[in-house]
């Protein structure tokens, strides 16, 4: 048998209250203790009356502070827990293994010391986008990049294909220690997709809604007026087709002389 302790990471969904999983909610009634991982305050008010040991994780986090010295921080004192032989629980926004490096150093970290440690799915923010925007990334294809990342590699971009960025609101911040970045930087990303759109292409400005009784953020613009939008950490970037697919000929020849 290995140590006593144990490690979760919940996904609690976009919209409170709505997404959580009913093993989530399990895992979250039956721990020693719960690490909050979300930023609302309403969304930790929700959690203490899930929960009698809710800390917040969001003191960990300050501006101009590199975010891996606070991953670094936190998964030490939510390991400390553990290995003091406590079921420990974090709860994080949207699914805990999208887009959410903490949990996966966490539950890799527990692992390797002998713990238990799993993820417990939950709805992303992709999968509030797909229902809100009504897009099917099978009909097209879809593709997912890090805003940063995107600008930062050389990456091959198909534009018969839906485009989503995440965290476009601090897209070019290559310090960690920001929150947000600025229309200079956001220009240097609409120059980037300008190898392959027309700056005047459309895009879709995307946040899904965190309370039951919010909507959701969907805000048409087009590439060169994104330097100047509203944007946070939690906005989306979601650009369609630019052009139609394209037949593979030869492909197509190959498997239709096939018997």
């Amino acid at each position: 048998m290995g140590p006593a302790g144990s490690l979760v990471c919940v996904g609690l969904g976009m919209t409170l209250g709505s997404h959580l999983t009913p093993l989530g909610r399990s895992y979250l009634k039956q721990a020693d203790v719960v690490f909050s991982g979300t930023s609302d305050g309403i969304v930790e008010l929700w959690l203490q009356k899930l929960h009698n040991n809710v800390r917040s994780l969001q003191p960990f986090y300050q501006e101009g502070k590199p975010r891996t010295e606070t991953y670094r921080e936190i998964v030490d004192t939510m390991l400390a827990e553990v290995r003091a032989g406590k079921n420990v629980c974090g709860a994080f926004y949207g699914h805990p293994g999208v887009f959410a490096r903490l949990p996966h150093i966490a539950v890799e970290l527990a692992r390797r010391e002998g713990f238990t440690a799993r993820m417990e799915p939950g709805i992303s923010a992709a999968d509030c986008l797909f229902a809100d925007l009504g897009i099917d990334p099978g009909r097209y294809g879809c593709q997912h990049y890090e805003a940063s990342q995107l600008m930062f590699y050389r990456r091959r971009i198909d534009t018969s294909a839906y485009l989503v960025l995440w965290q476009v609101g601090v897209a070019g911040d290559r310090t960690l220690r920001r929150f947000h970045t600025g229309p200079a930087h956001r220009q240097v990303l609409v120059d980037v997709l300008a190898r392959d759109y027309a700056v005047d292409h459309e895009a879709i400005i995307y946040r899904s809604a965190v309370l039951p009784t919010q909507l959701p953020r969907i805000e048409p613009t087009t590439l060169a007026a994104l330097p100047q939008a509203d944007l946070d950490m939690h906005v989306t970037l979601v650009i369609p087709p630019a052009r139609p697919l394209e037949p593979d000929e030869p492909t197509l020849q190959r498997i239709a002389a096939l018997p």
